[in-house]
């Protein structure tokens, strides 16, 4: 019961124009569809725009009296920024997909959930990269982000051939993936 108040509080302040509301929205909110469409062949300024325009989606409904939300406020905006983005690929002709019948065939709530959960891991993952420490830290971003191969990194890193950076950047990944699980565990 409490949640559908702050729900309606929420809804009620955004009709309103309350910048609070507004903001409270938009945090609870835009990591979620910017992880969806970053994953989804977008960008981050992609995510920006079908946010916004989901927001306003809402704010308009929210404005007219009858409107009633059956469901939460970020299974509404997730649905609606699912459905722009679907819309747009298959505009840019990068999803062949059928778009009619969409919301009737999107578990909105499971994949919300895995979102979410991919977020926890993904913010964790930082955190154990972040706290790895140098020269590891460097060692594995070139290797996974950068794509530099082990050629590379030797004569970066200095050290005396491929076969050692090799071995090194196993050492670094195994630290990470203890850090990762020790801490990933904690926050179950």
């Amino acid at each position: 019961m409490k949640s559908e108040l702050y729900e309606q509080a929420l809804l009620k302040g955004l009709a309103e124009n309350n910048s609070k509301a507004i903001e409270t929205i938009y945090k609870e909110n835009f990591n979620t569809i910017q992880s969806f469409i970053l994953n989804n062949n977008g960008t981050y300024d992609d995510a920006r725009d079908v946010f916004q325009e989901a927001i306003i989606t809402l704010y308009e409904k929210a404005q007219n009296s009858s409107f009633v939300l059956t469901s939460k406020i970020n299974t509404y905006v997730y649905s609606i920024c699912r459905r722009l983005w679907l819309k747009r690929l298959h505009q840019m002709g990068r999803y062949t997909g059928k778009i009619e019948n969409i919301e009737e065939t999107i578990a909105v709530e499971d994949d919300l959930e895995f979102h979410e959960k991919r977020n926890v891991e993904f913010a964790i993952m930082d955190s154990a990269l972040n706290s790895l420490g140098e020269p590891c830290k460097s060692l594995l971003e070139g290797y996974y982000i950068k794509k530099m191969d082990m050629q590379e990194l030797s004569k970066v890193f200095g050290y005396t051939n491929a076969d050692n950076a090799k071995n090194q950047k196993y050492k670094c990944l195994m630290r990470l993936k203890k850090l990762f699980f020790t801490q990933y565990n904690i926050g179950e």
